[in-house]
């Protein structure tokens, strides 16, 4: 049998990643390094993604970035799923009389394009719920099988006790799996613990026809059968929120290793901290529940982007405006010194030696992206200093291609920049141009009244003018 061909730089990979499961920093290891398989739990879509559902859209986003800087493009595979069937989902679309087909289609949509405008890649796969019933009922089938689920009451429920590790993820006790368990099941359920995998359906709700009867799958089930079929049945990383451990991944873990006989899901379980709204938790009534559709009316997608990876992943996040705001001058700061490059003639190109790439280590280690965004800025002030000082061509070209290069590892510095300082305000050039133009042919006829008077209407817009030799430039102020 031939030996695999590693993709280049594979032998000096370092990447540590804390593991929920061994609640540890450990070193990474791949079951396959030609196929690095990841699976992070997606949205529920029957409401607009909020700023908590952004936050591990983006972050397990860094996460397969990095993991493809290190194996290669073609040497991951990245799983994130879309939930279209579930008691929020029967319930929103009763209350907007539409279908759920209706309903969710149109929400899985709008989430698609919000993380798309926040620089989230698509993933290799982004399975749906309802296009896996099948694999559900299969993989349901099998636990019944092998005498860990049981039949009771039209549902088909997970034994729990038949789970050797049942547990092992979030290290909890039976007796606070009693206390979190559905009440109006206890009755039929041989432990309280116990957990369903298949439901009745009511007449007026969608369901599939089963061995059971007509009824729809459990949550947890979902994403083990999405996981195993896409994936296999043992992978190398599973994501999610910090909320999804128990009992959702607590579940998966039991489902899958009692099915397919490997003691766990993924070798790597990886969880993002909570995300409070302006120093509170998120509500309606609290007028903090922000929603990602909503900020993008008024915010750049990079400065949403930005202010999530501001925090450590694994750390608490406070989302705010004013957070928004110092994002947004960040990236301005760092478009900044590439602009200045442009405007001066210089364009990125890699040196022939390569330094330390300091958002990479920062990356490598747990993803430490405050790290990673500092490491950013130290090299636009040396690309600012090396434009105040006229350094060689060769620096400063190599200066912003490191900007830019180690910018794209988090996601950042993809835009055009002269779109980046225009904003919103760039779908207004002929107008602004006109004015522009206006203003020049006063100044030209030393008519300073009128062209203070349409500086000021720029101003009253948020718009800051530029005179240079022979040319006005313009761009959004903040």
């Amino acid at each position: 049998m031939r030996a695999p061909t590693y993709p280049p730089g594979i032998q000096d990979m370092k990447l540590k990643i804390t593991n929920t499961l061994m609640r540890k920093k450990q070193v990474f290891h791949t079951i396959d390094p030609l196929n690095v398989r990841v699976y992070v739990c997606g949205p529920t879509v029957y409401d607009y993604a909020h700023v908590g559902n952004a936050r591990p859209a983006v972050v397990f986003d860094v996460l397969v970035r990095l993991l493809r800087h290190i194996y290669g493009e073609a040497h991951v595979t990245y799983v994130t799923n879309i939930t279209d069937v579930d008691d929020k989902i029967i319930n929103r679309s009763k209350e907007l009389g539409i279908t759920m087909e209706v309903l969710t289609r149109e929400i899985t949509n709008i989430y698609k394009a919000d993380m798309d405008a926040i620089g989230v890649n698509k993933p290799n796969v982004q399975p749906r719920a309802t296009e896996h019933i099948g694999a559900m009922i299969a993989l349901t089938q099998r636990l019944i099988n092998l005498r860990h689920a049981y039949i009771t009451n039209n549902h088909v429920l997970f034994n729990v006790h038949s789970a050797a590790n049942y547990g092992q993820l979030s290290r909890r006790y039976e007796q606070e799996f009693i206390a979190e368990s559905r009440i109006d099941l206890v009755s039929f359920k041989r432990n309280p613990s116990d957990f369903v995998l298949w439901k009745p359906t009511a007449n007026d709700q969608q369901g599939w026809d089963s061995p059971w009867g007509h009824g729809r799958p459990g949550w947890h089930i979902e994403c083990s059968a999405m996981a195993a079929n896409n994936l296999g049945e043992i992978f190398d990383i599973h994501g999610g929120g910090i909320d999804l451990i128990f009992p959702h991944h607590e579940n998966e873990i039991a489902q899958s290793s009692c099915a397919f006989g490997h003691g766990t899901m993924a070798n790597y379980w990886m969880h993002n901290g909570f995300v409070t709204v302006e120093g509170e938790v998120m509500s309606k009534s609290l007028r903090n529940f922000y929603t990602v559709h909503d900020l993008l009316s008024r915010w750049p997608g990079e400065a949403i982007r930005l202010l999530l990876l501001s925090a450590h992943y694994r750390q608490p996040l406070n989302f705010s405006k004013f957070g928004l705001y110092k994002a947004k001058i960040q990236l301005d700061k760092l478009y900044g010194a590439i602009n200045r490059a442009q405007e001066s003639g210089y364009t990125p190109q890699s040196s022939l030696v390569q330094d330390n790439n300091l958002v990479f280590s920062a990356l490598c280690d747990d993803l430490n992206t405050p790290l990673a965004l500092t490491a950013l800025h130290q090299i636009a002030r040396k690309l600012n200093i090396a434009l105040t000082n006229k350094f060689c061509t060769w620096e400063i070209s190599n200066l912003m291609y490191k900007l830019l290069n180690w910018g794209k590892l988090l996601g950042l510095l993809q835009s055009d920049v002269k779109v980046w300082f225009k904003g919103e305000y760039g779908k207004e050039d002929t107008e602004i141009e006109a004015l522009i133009a206006a203003r020049g042919a006063a100044r030209k006829a030393h008519n300073f009244k009128e062209a203070d008077k349409i500086r000021d209407k720029f101003k009253a817009r948020g718009i800051k003018l530029e005179d240079g030799i022979g040319n006005t430039t313009w761009k959004k102020m903040k």
